[in-house]
């Protein structure tokens, strides 16, 4: 686990604001008949024009597969892991989640600028963040209408939860009550994350309870940066893995949401960074 000092955490705060700003231009443009292609290359070159790099594209995946986009684009039951190669077209009543993550600063200007240190784990410097909202693509049902907006209760719940002298399964607690209280499947096969050093780092961020005497149920301290995301399925919690061998697909085939901050624990609590 990594604690990042203030000067770490001012540049992981402007490529967050940055990254959420990008994140949110891509989301802009979701409607029936928009191509996954097409918001593949608005990340791409957003990503570019601010000088960060892809924190996502040709990142190990296992098995010698390595992811093949910038952003994820999980439609419907697809939880997370999604791809936007081979292209796909949205239509009417999907859902798609889009999960993006950037290293930034990747040029030594901007950090010259900015007045920002060169991140000792990364060659080209830079501090990672990561971000994801799944959103409606034009009217869906009010059952997708739902599943999202408590989705996304359970991402603010966890981050209010998110402060020094918690532990980690006061996170957890909150995500996995709200979610279960509407009936709905908390995925355990994936979890949140460290972030900042590298796009995924210790310690793992559950959206479950674990046993309060688990070595994972740490005491949260200030310092630390970690990716909040749950992950949540209309139905049941149990998820498969796609053909592609990365793509992670509920195994009932129901519909699953996904929403995601990159957070810091800071003295006076939690500050969203993207």
């Amino acid at each position: 686990m990594y604690l990042k000092s203030e000067n770490e955490v001012k540049a992981i705060k402007i490529g967050g604001k940055i990254l959420g700003a990008i994140l949110k231009k891509i989301s802009s443009q979701v409607k029936p008949g928009v191509s996954s292609l097409a918001l593949e290359k608005i990340a791409l070159e957003e990503i570019e024009l601010a000088g960060g790099i892809p924190a996502f594209k040709d990142y190990p995946m296992g098995g010698g597969i390595y992811f093949p986009s910038a952003l994820c684009f999980s439609v419907n039951e697809e939880v997370v892991h999604g791809a936007t190669l081979p292209e796909r077209i949205l239509k009417a009543g999907d859902i798609v989640d889009l999960d993006i993550g950037m290293e930034w600063p990747a040029k030594d200007e901007l950090r010259r600028e900015f007045n920002l240190p060169i991140n000792p784990h990364s060659k080209t410097g830079g501090f990672f963040s990561d971000t994801c909202v799944t959103v409606p693509v034009g009217a869906i049902s009010p059952e997708l209408k739902k599943l999202l907006r408590i989705s996304r209760e359970c991402l603010d719940a966890g981050i209010k939860m998110a402060r020094a002298g918690n532990r980690m399964n006061d996170i957890a607690r909150v995500i996995e009550s709200l979610a279960e209280l509407n009936g709905y499947g908390v995925v355990r096969d994936l979890v949140g994350h460290g972030v900042g050093y590298f796009a995924h780092e210790e310690p793992d961020v559950f959206n479950f309870t674990i046993s309060e005497k688990s070595r994972e149920n740490i005491l949260l301290e200030e310092g630390m940066v970690i990716a909040i995301e749950p992950m949540i399925n209309l139905g049941d919690y149990r998820v498969k893995t796609g053909k592609n061998g990365y793509t992670i697909i509920s195994r009932d085939g129901l519909a699953s949401a996904h929403f995601e901050h990159t957070i810091y624990i800071s003295k006076n609590g939690p500050e969203i960074l993207t």
